[in-house]
């Protein structure tokens, strides 16, 4: 089947056998480093850019509504290129018949774990009975969480808070985490903040609660047959090691998408094997021909490198990198001479960190 490498989404009417050699040709997934699911942030182009970086970082795909995947177009919805791989879904909901649905339909599109959303603190979610507001609601996201591993093969993972509001952060953390973990989850990362979901904005909720790393340490002390990963907060790969250890592995955010070249050192520094890229000079190389398949497809070149601005964050002609992309990419038919351009104003030094 010739698809592109731009927007080779697994269709549904793949056959199972294909779908499965597509997913076990890639080296089994870990979660001991992965990049979180965010809205607006982590779509396919995002994913792509940050697999030419780091080989074994699992990545999420932004969040995507069971009724959505049901009734929209699932395939421009979540489907993915296939060197994204290891790559899995986010999804939001709390009905557990559509999440259900939603999981099965996911699994067929060839994604490697089904994760459901318990932490999003937006207005947007509330209002649709999902997201952080289901840590008030342990028994129903055990109902959809049995729902949904009834429905695939693949594992089923709870990603959430340590509280809501007034919830007292270890009673609420644990009655959730126990809850589900009785009906058979057996993963959880665990963004260390409470979710203020009256009175503080999405972006406050990311910053103003105090993160409580020490609480998700006494949850794997006390539950350690459990899958335990730490969310929240982490500003760089060697803060993620530190903070992580003696749990099963850290979720980087806002850190790996403004600061993307630290991912360039997790497949050394977290799984003892040899990085892909050494320079970003290299990186773009390796992303140069993604980008022009996309672009002869009939892609726009900000969808792309709106993902690609922190780069060389902290580097000598950073400033010019993110100006030349921000201006001319935007710019229909902007191509390939826009990235060379933004490229030649970057320090021509062969940086290796």
């Amino acid at each position: 089947m010739d698809l592109s490498i731009c927007d080779q989404a697994a269709l549904p009417g793949r056959p199972a056998q294909a779908m499965w050699r597509l997913m076990t040709s890639h080296p089994a997934f870990s979660r001991r480093l992965s990049v979180a699911p965010m809205m607006d942030w982590t779509d396919r182009h995002c994913r792509a850019f940050h697999r030419v970086l780091t080989r074994r970082a699992l990545l999420y795909t932004e969040m995507a509504v069971d009724k959505a995947i049901i009734h929209g177009d699932t395939a421009r919805l979540i489907g993915f290129d296939a060197a994204e791989h290891p790559v899995a879904i986010q999804l939001g909901g709390s009905d557990p018949g559509e999440l259900a649905q939603a999981s099965k339909t996911a699994e067929g599109f060839g994604y490697c774990e089904i994760n459901l959303n318990v932490g999003c603190p937006s207005d947007r979610v509330q209002s649709g009975r999902f997201g952080a507001c289901l840590m008030q609601e342990p028994d129903l996201v055990a109902d959809c969480v049995a729902a949904m591993q009834d429905a695939v093969s693949v594992p089923v993972t709870v990603k959430c808070r340590i509280g809501v509001d007034d919830q007292e952060p270890e009673q609420a953390l644990f009655t959730l985490v126990d809850t589900v973990a009785a009906r058979g989850v057996t993963s959880f990362a665990v963004h260390a903040r409470k979710a203020w979901l009256k009175g503080l904005s999405p972006k406050e909720n990311r910053s103003v609660p105090p993160l409580d790393y020490a609480l998700v340490h006494r949850l794997k002390a006390e539950r350690p047959e459990l899958e335990i990963i730490l969310n929240g907060g982490l500003q760089d790969l060697d803060h993620a090691i530190s903070e992580s250890t003696g749990l099963d592995g850290a979720m980087i955010g806002r850190a790996a998408y403004h600061t993307p070249w630290i991912l360039a050192r997790v497949d050394s520094a977290v799984f003892g094997e040899t990085d892909p890229v050494a320079t970003r000079s290299q990186a773009l190389a390796a992303f140069r021909p993604y980008i022009a398949a996309c672009l002869d497809e009939g892609g726009r070149l900000h969808d792309i490198t709106r993902h690609m601005m922190g780069l060389y964050a902290g580097e000598p002609g950073a400033r010019q990198w993110r100006r030349i992309l921000s201006e001319k990419a935007t710019r229909a038919g902007a191509g390939l001479d826009v990235l060379d351009e933004a490229q030649a104003a970057v320090s021509p030094r062969d940086e290796a960190a």
